[in-house]
């Protein structure tokens, strides 16, 4: 098993008033439920925006150094993910393309990479 990333930025989410977002979280709620059932959920959030990036930290000297908001200065920032642990990426492929046609917006696959000499992905810190 690997864990994947599916995610989405949101730039590609069209502007929609808030009662149609309301009701694309209410269309993925039984997609993630699915998830849960097939036990491949793992984590999910899709309240993410340019208002809630809190800060960014980088390191000087050994000490970290934080400043207020985003790193880059970019467009495209992350607006929602979900994690899964799924047997491969055909799998992957099959919940992003769920959510994706759930939510009306694209999703990006990312797998998590495998810890150098072990069979089990480990986060790499």
């Amino acid at each position: 098993m690997a864990e994947y990333l599916i995610t989405f930025n949101d730039e590609w989410v069209p502007d929609f008033t808030l009662e149609e977002v309301r009701e694309k979280s209410t269309s993925v709620r039984p997609v993630i439920e699915e998830m849960k059932a097939a036990g491949v959920f793992v984590f999910s959030n899709g309240g993410l925006d340019a208002s809630t990036a809190v800060c960014s930290v980088t390191a000087r000297d050994g000490e970290p150094v934080f400043t207020d908001g985003p790193y880059v200065e970019s467009k495209e920032h992350l607006g929602g993910f979900a994690v899964v642990e799924v047997a491969d990426d055909a799998a992957a492929r099959y919940w992003a393309g769920r959510i994706a046609v759930a939510l009306d917006w694209p999703q990006e696959v990312h797998r998590f990479p495998r810890s150098v000499g072990t069979n089990e992905t480990d986060t790499i810190a």
